[in-house]
């Protein structure tokens, strides 16, 4: 696997499609710090708002509208730690993505909205996770995604009723798959860790100890690194459409 594996010949049009505020940071924060500041342009669609991300030690008394709230606010400061251009939300209610023909139409839309030239999601095959059992809205996500990128996003006569509100088909040059066990391209992010950690602790009610959490994130350097010497890594499963 290349560590600089771009090979980008100018600014690109990134945007970043996951089910939850803090997917991103969690999923591929670093990546994301280390592009906006070689100039790329990120752009985030979150398709939940993050209703039910509930831990022992949000607000007490808090409804799923207020969390929904909180999170959203959230997203908008880690957004900002990591460059982050704009910031889109479906709303969709957490648990309850299903990749669908309705979400799948949905993303088309996004797409032919924003014209990405890479489109960032997640592996929807990846049942099983660091923590457990990865989250069904990450899998229903990067399901969705996928689908919609091909063969609907770039084929005129898929969802002829977006031509007439004025989306017209778009493909993207690649898709970057994370949270994936599949992976063929890891990227060097160790200048930008501590922003993508900074970024994600401005996801307050997802954090039950912080230290616990930035000495989890640390540990997870290279093995061929050291603690005085960390080197840290993100890694993606590329498709190439161009």
């Amino acid at each position: 696997m290349t560590l600089q594996p771009e090979n980008w010949e100018k600014p690109q049009n990134i945007l970043v499609i996951l089910a939850h505020p803090d997917d991103p940071e969690f999923f591929c924060g670093a990546t994301l710090a280390r592009w906006t500041a070689d100039g790329h342009t990120v752009s985030y669609q979150l398709l939940c708002c993050g209703d039910k991300g509930w831990n022992p030690k949000s607000p007490a008394g808090l409804t799923s509208d207020e969390l929904c709230g909180l999170r959203r606010a959230e997203q908008t400061n880690a957004g900002r730690v990591l460059g982050i251009k704009e910031i889109h939300f479906l709303d969709y209610q957490d648990g309850l993505l299903v990749p669908d023909l309705n979400l799948r139409k949905e993303i088309v839309r996004i797409i032919r909205k924003f014209k990405p030239d890479i489109l960032v999601t997640c592996d929807p095959q990846n049942l099983f996770a660091t923590y457990g059992l990865n989250h069904p809205d990450h899998r229903a996500a990067g399901q969705a995604v996928l689908d919609a990128v091909f063969p609907a996003a770039g084929n005129l006569f898929y969802y002829p009723d977006l031509l007439v509100e004025g989306y017209e088909p778009h493909s993207v040059k690649e898709v970057w798959v994370s949270l994936t066990n599949q992976p063929d391209v890891t990227l060097e992010v160790t200048e930008y860790w501590e922003t993508k950690i900074k970024a994600v602790l401005q996801h307050t009610t997802q954090v039950q100890d912080e230290t616990e959490l930035v000495k989890r994130l640390r540990s997870r350097r290279t093995p061929d690194s050291s603690d005085e010497n960390p080197r840290y890594v993100e890694k993606f499963k590329r498709i190439n459409y161009s």
